[in-house]
């Protein structure tokens, strides 16, 4: 049977567990390929023998490994950036090195992924990009979890700033 993302290549952060892993797996029962990375190489092994599913160990706070990765890929019709991380606490609790963790990971990892992958877009003028972002962020204020919303309001901005951009060269980005 067809699937709706038949011959589609899909590039996955944070595939090991959780959202990602749930995201791996429909989008390969539909029928694409599935290029799913993380920083855990032992548990993205699990995925690796699902039909569909292509794993490769992925640090996304790390340039260099994106632009290597980038590069073997010959066409990524669909960027998922889920890799984040949630500190817990308000403000008080939210030393510097918090902060900065939080910033990388959840926000600047988003601006690698996006910025690296989007020139290959460009180039196919077709794409599409998917950020994880939550409801603790400019939409709501949720206790304990300053820094956390801050970054997903960050990735709601860069959301808005890329569809805007790109949308005439036939590119998509919306957050989740």
């Amino acid at each position: 049977t067809m699937g709706r993302l038949d011959g589609k290549i899909i590039l996955l952060s944070a595939a090991a567990q959780g959202i990602g892993r749930a995201a791996a797996l429909a989008f390969a029962k539909e029928g694409a390929k599935v290029i799913a990375t993380d920083i855990n190489e032992s548990k993205l092994q699990e995925l690796g023998k699902y039909p569909g599913i292509e794993i490769r160990v992925l640090d996304v706070t790390k340039k260099e490994q994106i632009e290597n990765l980038a590069k073997e890929i010959e066409k990524i019709d669909v960027l998922c950036n889920i890799a984040g991380f949630v500190h817990h606490g308000t403000i008080l609790e939210c030393e510097e090195q918090d902060w900065d963790i939080t910033m990388n990971l959840n926000v600047r990892s988003m601006y690698l992924m996006i910025k690296t992958t989007l020139l290959q877009m460009l180039k196919q003028k077709s794409g599409n990009i998917i950020n994880m972002s939550s409801v603790a962020s400019s939409i709501k204020g949720v206790v304990n979890r300053c820094v956390y919303s801050t970054s997903k309001a960050a990735v709601i901005g860069l959301t808005k700033a890329v569809a805007a951009d790109f949308i005439e060269q036939g590119i998509r980005c919306n957050c989740i």
